[in-house]
């Protein structure tokens, strides 16, 4: 399997950077994993509906661009699907049955994603209906990621 994540914006504290660093060494025994930033718009501290608009669109634009074509696209989204652990494991073990060897998970930036990426998601995933920081989520994502493949090689990581 591979996995690819695509964010809006980097991970500025070091304390973030060495999460992911870690979570991205362990997820590299069970998959191919590549993570890649694109630049997050700036905007106003209270941007209008078109200006936060107009910087969901030009960063959901830089997303869509980097998807590896074919690849299965999770937008990761407050107002999508819930899952459990274990049920992520499952989606992910039964996507190459489906045909799709690639995954692509896209986070946004502090305003979300665009309507553009949210639609052409083959599934929109949510972690929680409460909102995190994007570089927190990134990690976040990874460390479950690694969580479902220690489920599906039925390791002893998950409890």
């Amino acid at each position: 399997m591979n996995i690819q994540i695509l964010c809006v914006g980097g991970l500025k504290e070091r304390y973030w950077r060495e999460a992911a660093a870690e979570y991205q060494k362990r997820l590299s025994k069970y998959c191919a994993i590549t993570v890649e930033e694109v630049k997050e718009s700036k905007t106003k501290d209270r941007p209008s509906q078109a200006e936060a608009d107009a910087v969901k669109d030009a960063e959901g634009g830089a997303l869509l661009r980097r998807v590896k074509k074919g690849a299965y696209l999770v937008a990761l989204d407050v107002g999508g699907r819930e899952f459990t652990s274990e049920g992520l494991a499952e989606m992910l073990a039964l996507l190459p049955h489906s045909g799709k060897s690639q995954a692509a998970f896209l986070i946004g930036g502090s305003l979300g994603l665009s309507r553009q990426v949210l639609e052409s998601a083959d599934l929109r995933l949510s972690f929680s209906k409460m909102t995190f920081p994007h570089q927190m989520m990134r990690v976040i994502l990874e460390e479950q990621l690694y969580r479902a493949f220690k489920i599906n090689g039925n390791e002893t990581y998950h409890k």
